[in-house]
């Protein structure tokens, strides 16, 4: 039987299943995110699943306004667990693959983190941390721009069970 985690050749195991994120995400999901820019600025977003199925779920995407409400457009669409899975499919060659304990707001989590590069040899690493106790997407990941390092860190997540 082929591992669940691997969906490619070439690729190294994900962090999760679709099966493992579909359980995860109950009836549905809210996820408040943290993002912090090169300049210092800082805003927060929203991630929404809900409409949950075997299939997958309606994800929803907004910015929080200073306010609490929602900053600008609602983003959204139809998305599957697979295609979530499939987010976290890094390059084996242009990839490592190690462990970390982080401190976040979520809590100490112990994390699966995946340095990774394009295929230029001087492209810059984007790092994502992956909480093993939280099936999803990453609890923290950044990713180099030309004015520097943007960092993304989850806030809360709260599931209907």
């Amino acid at each position: 039987m082929s591992d669940p985690h691997v969906i490619g050749p070439g690729l190294l195991p994900t962090p999760f299943t679709a099966d493992e994120i579909r359980d995860a995400s109950g009836f549905g999901k809210t996820i408040r995110i943290l993002v912090e820019e090169p300049g210092g600025e800082t805003f927060e977003r929203v991630n929404r699943f809900s409409e949950c199925d075997d299939d997958g779920a309606m994800l929803e995407r907004w910015r929080i306004a200073p306010d609490g409400g929602v900053d600008g457009e609602v983003a959204g669409g139809r998305v599957t667990w697979r295609e979530l899975q499939g987010h976290a499919a890094f390059s084996a060659e242009r990839t490592t693959l190690t462990e970390e304990t982080l401190e976040l707001p979520v809590g100490r989590v112990e994390c699966l983190r995946y340095d990774t590069r394009d295929e230029a040899p001087d492209a810059p690493v984007e790092t994502f941390w992956f909480a093993r106790a939280l099936p999803g997407m990453p609890v923290r990941y950044e990713s180099p721009t030309p004015a520097g390092i943007v960092r993304t860190t989850v806030l809360a997540v709260e599931v209907v069970r």
